[in-house]
């Protein structure tokens, strides 16, 4: 009999992550694949990503609605409950055997909460990580204490999860889920992806995404402000913009974007470019700029530079691609000057990735498929010990 896998997803960047191990689940003798599609991904505001989902061959077995057309915190706390009664259909009508989620998403946290009452294991990707700028490091830590099994993507974070007292044997070290789309994936060529795009690149081209920071209280705006003015000074330089995140004030930085590039010619914005053109255009920019974990687990493995903006990923570990400044124009302005140093862009070829060469989806199916689940959901806590 098989094994019924339900991968949970709810957006366009976390489905890029996961697709590859969706495929191999797929793929696999013993396991049955279910898509639980919810969040941006069935929003139109947001691009209705669940067209990626199944463009990209899988069928969505459930798909929860549950975002409000707000963004306040009343409105996404709502969201949150609404997401809890839209999953416990779900599970009761799907009866999956095991849940994956990834990350750190309110929309993960309440899948998982949901998952805990309904006494179904939770399978929980990229956790031990730390967002010191983001509520999502509380949300990552709570969805590790809820979850069964463990899939780490540095021997750091392999630490921290066990340091949140979970069983070193149900901790698996696996590498960053990003680099297998980069290893798998045949990226558009510049004329390609110019098409795709309607927009024509230049000399110089960044990619930018900024989300917002929903530790800092109404410094989103503010933030996003001073990233707008340094590149508003670029004007040899063209500029993609995808939106940000449906989080607490994120409708306020689409605005300030689309305003922008209604100014700037020189300027595009996306609500979801897709993982292909996404990454293709990773590929051919000349740095990745903003708050977005992409810059630094994905873009080391392109021999990228990042220019990473403000405490949003404050905390995770970093290659020396990355380069580091707080929210301010100046700073922005000079972060960009020594990406583009000939002494930096020399030294990228080198760089090595911390969140290692691929191979995660491979190593997470086989044990998918064949760690036991009898018993799984009782949890001793692992103590490291006490000093009085």
């Amino acid at each position: 009999m098989s094994r019924k896998i339900c991968v949970v997803t709810g957006t366009r960047a976390e489905f890029g992550l996961m697709r590859w191990l969706m495929q191999e689940i797929q793929q696999t003798p013993g396991l049955e694949l279910q898509v639980l599609a919810t969040g941006m991904h069935l929003s139109p505001e947001f691009g209705l990503t669940y067209q990626e989902i199944e463009q990209a061959g899988f069928a969505i077995d459930a798909r929860v609605e549950m975002l409000l057309s707000a963004d306040t915190a009343t409105a996404v706390t709502k969201s949150m409950g609404l997401g809890m009664i839209g999953y416990a259909d779900a599970y009761a009508r799907l009866s999956p055997d095991l849940i994956v989620v990834l990350g750190d998403r309110f929309e993960i946290f309440a899948a998982t909460a949901a998952a805990l009452i309904a006494g179904i294991p939770v399978a929980h990707l990229h956790g031990g990580e730390t967002t010191e700028g983001a509520f999502d490091e509380a949300i990552r830590h709570s969805i590790t204490k809820m979850s069964h099994l463990h899939f780490v993507a540095a021997e750091d974070y392999r630490k921290r999860v066990i340091q949140l007292g979970e069983q070193p044997e149900r901790v698996f070290l696996v590498g960053g889920l990003g680099i297998d789309a980069i290893n798998r994936i045949t990226l558009l060529d510049r004329a390609a992806l110019e098409a795709s795009l309607d927009f024509k690149l230049g000399l110089r081209n960044l990619l930018i995404t900024f989300h917002p920071v929903t530790l800092e209280g109404q410094s989103s705006g503010q933030q996003m402000a001073e990233l707008l003015a340094a590149l508003g000074e670029l004007d040899d330089t063209h500029l993609i913009f995808t939106m940000p995140n449906a989080d607490t004030g994120g409708r306020e930085l689409a605005a300030m974007v689309d305003a922008f590039v209604a100014t700037h010619p020189n300027a595009r914005v996306y609500s979801s470019l897709g993982q292909l053109r996404y990454l293709s255009c990773m590929k051919l920019v000349d740095g990745v700029v903003g708050n977005s974990s992409s810059g630094l687990a994905e873009a080391p493995s392109m021999g990228i530079g990042t220019v990473n903006i403000g405490d949003r990923q404050k905390g995770r570990l970093a290659a020396d691609s990355v380069i580091n400044c707080p929210p301010e124009r100046q700073a922005i302005h000079a972060a960009l000057q020594h990406l583009y140093s000939a002494e930096f862009r020399q030294s990228l070829p080198t760089m090595v990735n911390p969140y290692g060469n691929g191979g995660a989806s491979e190593k997470i199916v086989q044990i998918l498929k064949d760690y036991p689940l009898d018993g799984i959901l009782k949890k001793s806590f692992y103590n490291l010990g006490f000093t009085a």
